[in-house]
């Protein structure tokens, strides 16, 4: 088999790992060197199926020991099989860099035999990359779970970022769909990782090299079992805590097994649901919201008429108004239609300039939206004295409005012809954009 073909397997292989996250990190080669990161200089395109990627996103190999009921690369399954050389994937890379097809690598792989195995393969062709070519540009790579802490470190000194999959929301479904893996062999790893960032932060060696500089990340499929979106929400939070993870990555369960323990495989991916994760996990990370806050055991799934934000100020209507002329800047971040940005701007505009409703929108807050939930200067926008029901109301369409009262928890899919977002959403639901 030549390389081309190869080539075409395992980039196909590869597609249902997440990887729209830009570098992270600075490096500028030295002189001789090839290639360089800038923290966010990642050229994006998008692949076939929706998703914006960055890099050359291939396996090692889709040869793998395991049997993950939901993988198309499990050893039970009857696909084409291919490996890559390690110097054979390093000169493609190094051949697409030049060529400016590439900013970087994105190098995960099935389980060649044994996680140790995979592991120095990985760290092979990593090493010719960047020590015989002295390739100094962006390289993202999956640790293998199972493998060892010396390998873990190994291939953590060659990467800019490292992210072991926990893959499914809970040991349960681990148990249930990849019985070869665990939940302690996946959270080791991330431990291992977590605490050689702390230690190993500074520079380590002559040539510059630390480790993970760009931090770690994480995958978990979403729709291929039970679990709810509480539950999804409370782990990332979990994690982000406790391994200091930069991205908690949701992928919509894609159907490519036929198997009586997955969805059918005329089940269309949830794009939708995927989408709202990403919303609330901007929520954890940017806003100082807390799983609780966003959903709870009565209330386990987000809406998806509406963002996880207007949900939450739909319910929590007796904190609002909130006057935005002296609210503080973390009380301006729980309000509909003021983002992170716009937040700080109102800060800033505020010390020295009288507040009106044009100079908001100006400084990007989406007045839609955020009319009903805020005063400026003491007046309402126009008037508005609306309750929780009234504000529904008015963020919904007719037709939306109809379907939210009369089929409320009815699943439905990205592509639905009565789907209820507008065109902008949609391309969002599809991109992953938040």
């Amino acid at each position: 088999m030549d390389t081309l073909e190869k080539l075409e397997i395992l980039t196909d292989a590869a597609k249902y790992d997440v990887a729209c996250t830009s570098s992270g990190t600075d490096r500028k080669a030295p002189k001789g060197g090839i290639g360089s990161c800038a923290f966010g200089g990642i050229c994006h395109s998008f692949s076939a199926d929706g998703r914006c990627i960055a890099l050359l996103k291939v396996l090692m190999s889709n040869c793998c020991s395991y049997d993950c009921a939901y993988c198309v690369n499990r050893r039970s399954n009857d696909v084409r099989r291919a490996t890559f050389e390690p110097r054979e994937l390093a000169e493609l890379t190094l051949n697409f860099y030049r060529r400016n097809y590439i900013e970087g690598l994105f190098l995960s792989s099935g389980v060649i035999g044994t996680p140790d195995r995979t592991m120095e393969l990985m760290i092979k062709t990593l090493k010719i990359l960047r020590e015989e070519y002295r390739f100094y540009g962006y390289v993202h790579a999956k640790a293998i779970p199972g493998a060892s802490d010396e390998l873990t470190g190994r291939l953590g000194m060659l990467a800019d970022r490292m992210s072991v999959n926990i893959e499914l929301p809970s040991q349960n479904s681990l148990a249930y769909l990849a019985p070869d893996k665990s939940r302690h062999s996946i959270l080791k790893p991330m431990e291992y990782i977590r605490d050689g960032i702390k230690s190993k932060g500074e520079l380590v060696k002559s040539g510059g090299a630390r480790f993970v500089p760009a931090g770690q990340s994480t995958q978990m499929i979403v729709g291929a079992s039970p679990e709810t979106d509480f539950g999804i929400i409370r782990l990332a939070e979990g994690l982000y805590r406790g391994y200091d993870l930069k991205r908690v990555f949701f992928s919509a369960y894609v159907p490519v097994v036929e198997s009586s323990k997955l969805p059918s495989l005329d089940t269309r991916p949830p794009l939708l649901r995927e989408h709202r994760l990403y919303q609330a996990d901007w929520l954890l990370r940017y806003y100082g919201f807390t799983a609780n806050e966003i959903l709870d055991e009565q209330n386990p799934y987000l809406n998806r008429y509406m963002d996880p934000k207007c949900a939450w100020a739909i319910r929590n209507m007796d904190l609002f108004p909130v006057e935005v002329s002296t609210a503080e800047y973390e009380r301006l971040l729980r309000v509909p239609g003021i983002g992170v940005k716009s937040a700080k701007r109102i800060v800033a505009i505020r010390r020295h300039t009288r507040l009106s409703y044009d100079i908001l929108k100006k400084a990007g807050t989406v007045l839609k939206r955020a009319v009903y939930f805020i005063t400026c200067n003491g007046q309402r926008y126009g008037g508005i004295s609306l309750g929780s029901g009234d504000v529904t109301q008015s963020m919904l369409s007719d037709t939306a409005l109809k379907d939210f009262e009369g089929q409320r928890y009815r699943q439905i899919s990205m592509f639905d012809d009565d789907l209820l977002l507008n065109r902008e959403e949609r391309l969002k639901c599809l991109t992953g954009e938040m």
